[in-house]
């Protein structure tokens, strides 16, 4: 009995979600399914066209980043989802992409701003965009300084990965988590939804107001609020 075959599903089905979603390009991301009780995380194997991965090609890896089983090479990002499930303890999944828009603010390096109450409908700040990677840190093991570089923006901005369950890594590309793979992936749907929606917002008002207090208070609340309504 294979006792990786329910994450190697899950980071399956998740994985074959971004394409469907038009999240990627090719091969141009990766998604991740944890399991905290065995300490390891099952990641797509890296290069593999998406119409010809299966659950059983799904690479087992550690949270130090070493394959544990699997014939295939892991995905190049698998040390930077390895130090995030390591250092932080209530995730279940991570998604990595290139995504058109959220890329295109992670080049500019901005911060998404929130301009309107689906933003706020998934959190009460910008998008942060992580600045990019010191030349120290690009010389070393590059994919693990990601992780990081991750951490870090998010510490210095005093945001918890709780918070906040998605972020731009500057010059790069988008990253989101979440408790389960399914809700990386829609965080990074919402993501690419929201830094597109920003991205025409100030094409037609360059300088268009942020969202009101008020608004992003009642938006949040009512969906993630100890007296939230929303849904059944």
């Amino acid at each position: 009995m294979n006792p990786y075959e329910h994450i190697q599903l899950q980071a399956y089905e998740a994985n074959m979600q971004l394409p469907q979603l038009g999240l990627v390009l090719f091969t141009f991301g990766n998604v991740s399914a944890a399991d905290r009780n065995k300490g390891v995380f099952a990641i797509k194997p890296s290069g593999v066209p998406y119409n010809e991965l299966s659950p059983s090609k799904m690479v087992i890896v550690d949270f130090d980043g070493k394959v544990v089983e699997g014939k295939l090479r892991p995905s190049s990002d698998t040390l930077t989802h390895a130090v995030l499930y390591k250092h932080w303890e209530n995730i279940g999944g991570i998604v990595h992409t290139h995504s058109t828009y959220a890329t295109a603010w992670a080049q500019s390096l901005r911060d998404i701003p929130i301009y309107g109450t689906t933003h706020a409908d998934h959190t009460t700040c910008d998008i942060p965009c992580a600045p990019p990677m010191d030349d120290e840190m690009i010389r070393g093991d590059y994919e693990y300084q990601t992780g990081f570089q991750i951490m870090q923006a998010l510490e210095q901005r005093k945001l918890s990965y709780e918070e906040i369950e998605m972020i731009l890594v500057g010059n790069h590309a988008p990253f989101t988590w979440g408790t389960t793979p399914q809700k990386a992936v829609y965080n990074s749907a919402v993501l690419e939804s929201i830094a597109q929606m920003a991205y025409i917002t100030e094409s037609i008002k360059a300088d268009a107001l942020r969202l009101k207090d008020s608004l992003i208070k009642k938006h949040f609340e009512r969906k993630h609020g100890p007296d939230s309504y929303y849904g059944q």
